[in-house]
């Protein structure tokens, strides 16, 4: 419904009651995101919302920003409309006024909701809507503030009570100052806590304390104090956390370090205190606080992982150059780790993978070290359980992950990927891609993965429609889209597009030709492909030539050269349709076992 329909007052109205909702109220981007679209709108600046200016002052690009280097808003946008749609599902089912965010635009739509507003408020004065829009954004950054990891009510209060230090030498009580201070600023940046002050707490160093008292007089729900004992170069500190309402101990822990360098322990013990801390207190995400520079490379590298191959060397590098500028930055290790495990399955004859391995297995733990509430740190962590062919604990690291954060395509991406279709749950994995895709409708990947499952369900039509739908650029449109062509009986019309994939993946190509009754084609690029693409000489290609003229044992004999690329990479292309026909075959099976896959099992969970 257009603008002039509704008042100006009511639209500011609702956008203040979107704002203060839970799905906003602790997302700050999100909410700036949102807040800049509406207020342009209204103003008459339509010409203002475009990506370019949407990058800059919404996402403090600068202003020679290139989206096609740069996918930040087409991403933050799919996830705006997202959070849009959950909360006028739940909590504004009743609203009287909805706000859209169109797919392919950016302007925001108004259209009526459940219920009419109130009409004596449309008859008030500019200047008070003025006043009434200034005082709805004060309570919308208000209750951003006021969330909490609880629910939705104010934030924990708690208090870090100046550390003890249990020697004489003044040393150790400059390391227990600092060690208070480390852990007041890393509390700090956890969203739902309120920190009292350095300034606050000192107050009460080297004095006698009554746990409620002192709760009382710093406003604060919770206390943490501790102690710190040096012997040579051996560390101790006691922590714990108390409870100030009834003076109860609900966390405590101790770390003993040896002392090599004292500014490595400080920053290590306050984080692992933090982090204990937050998984007590049930949650609460961190807003990392790192240099421009880090941030800018960890961005980078997450555009080139979804622009390109996300196992390619060019995300893996800038991932790198991420943690060289910030080592504490968990997210760029999460992606590391996941770079790595895409990248691990690639080849049989990679000469690296087991250093690749090695690379995922502590990248990924690093990320769950460094914060173990962050969902892309779990979802790093399953892949790497997955490449080891340990599905409990895989599933277990992805469903946390989605725990964390519903939202989170990767996440559901990832468990589709590496766990689901690998096990040939492929119904499962069908409704994760899905939902990925409905929560992240922007990222090509996202929407590839849905695609692919699709052709492993055997729902041809649909995952055409799918991969007609990627971006022209992506290098793997054409190879989806042919391959679902191939498996819809349509080989000869597959084989254009197969013959120009950028991907070089010239066995899909040779399967094409075999299954169009083109078999000497099929020989023939046989013959050429291990010098006209030497980066695909693999068994893979081969075995995909093979299947193309329907033969078992050839085909086989190449799958079991594979071996080597893990469960995840066997898994996913024994359930693929391309090696339909030989799924029951005891060689098969025993190829199975052999990578660490479950035995046989049936297709009855995929629909024809």
């Amino acid at each position: 419904m257009p603008v002039e329909s509704w008042n100006e007052h009511d639209i500011l109205q609702q956008l203040a009651r979107v704002l203060s909702s839970s799905g906003f109220a602790r997302n700050e981007r999100m909410s700036r995101f949102l807040r800049f679209l509406v207020e342009r709108h209204l103003q008459g600046n339509d010409n203002e919302i475009k990506e370019s200016v949407v990058a800059v002052e919404v996402f403090n690009r600068k202003p020679d920003y290139d989206p096609k280097h740069d996918s930040i808003v087409r991403t933050e946008a799919g996830r705006l409309r997202a959070r849009l749609a959950e909360y006028y599902a739940v909590e504004g089912r009743a609203e009287p006024i909805i706000i859209e965010l169109p797919r392919g635009a950016y302007i925001p739509r108004f259209r009526r909701g459940q219920r009419e507003p109130d009409v004596r408020q449309t008859r008030v004065g500019r200047r008070r809507r003025m006043w009434t829009w200034a005082a709805a954004v004060v309570v919308a950054a208000a209750a951003w503030g006021e969330w909490s990891v609880q629910g939705e009510h104010r934030p924990i209060p708690i208090a870090v009570l100046p550390l003890e230090s249990l020697s004489e030498n003044s040393a150790d009580a400059d390391f227990a100052r600092g060690l208070t201070d480390d852990i007041i600023r890393n509390l700090s940046v956890i969203e739902g806590l309120a920190v009292r002050s350095r300034t606050s707490v000192l107050t009460f160093k080297n004095t006698p304390r009554n746990v409620r008292e002192t709760g009382t007089q710093l406003e604060a729900d919770y206390l943490l104090e501790g102690s710190v004992r040096r012997a040579g170069q051996q560390l101790r500190i006691n922590a714990q956390l108390i409870r100030v309402r009834d003076d109860v101990p609900v966390w405590s822990d101790r770390f003993d370090r040896d002392v090599t360098d004292v500014f490595a322990s400080q920053d290590e013990i306050s984080r692992d205190i933090v982090n204990g801390l937050r998984l007590k207190l049930g949650g609460g995400r961190r807003r990392y606080e790192t240099s421009a520079d880090a941030y800018e490379l960890y961005l980078r590298a997450r555009t080139s992982a979804n622009r390109e191959f996300p196992g390619g060397a060019g995300p893996i590098g800038v991932f790198e150059q991420s943690i060289g500028k910030d080592s504490s930055m968990a997210p760029a290790y999460a992606g590391l780790a996941a770079a790595y495990a895409w990248r691990s399955f690639q080849g049989p004859l990679d000469p690296d993978r087991a250093d690749q391995l090695a690379n995922m297995r502590r990248a990924a733990e690093k990320a769950i070290q460094v914060d173990p509430l962050l969902p892309d740190a779990h979802t790093a962590l399953g892949t790497a359980y997955a490449r080891d062919g340990e599905w409990a604990l895989a599933e277990r690291s992805f469903r946390r992950a989605i725990e964390i954060d519903p939202n989170l395509s990767m996440a559901r991406q990832s468990f589709a990927r590496f766990v689901l279709w690998p096990l040939g749950r492929i119904e499962e994995a069908v409704r994760q891609a899905r939902t990925a895709v409905a929560r992240d409708p922007q990222s090509p990947w996202v929407r590839y993965e849905l695609a692919v499952l699709l052709l492993t369900a055997g729902r041809y039509e649909e995952a055409a429609s799918e991969c007609e739908e990627l971006p022209t650029e992506m290098v793997v449109k054409s190879e989806c889209l042919g391959r679902a062509w191939v498996a819809q009986g349509r080989a000869a019309d597959a084989i254009p597009l197969l013959s120009v994939s950028p991907t070089h993946n010239w066995g899909y190509l040779a399967y094409a030709y075999a299954r169009a009754g083109r078999g000497a084609e099929a020989e023939r690029l046989m013959d050429s492909a291990p010098k006209l693409y030497p980066d695909r000489r693999g068994p893979f290609q081969y075995a995909l030539v093979f299947a193309g003229f329907g033969d078992k044992d050839a085909t086989i004999s190449q799958l079991e050269r594979m071996a080597d690329v893990g469960p995840v990479r066997i898994g996913f292309t024994l359930n693929s349709p391309e090696f339909a026909f030989v799924r029951s075959e005891p060689r098969v099976n025993a190829l199975r076992q052999q990578v660490g896959l479950p035995g046989n099992h049936t297709d009855d969970n995929r629909a024809r």
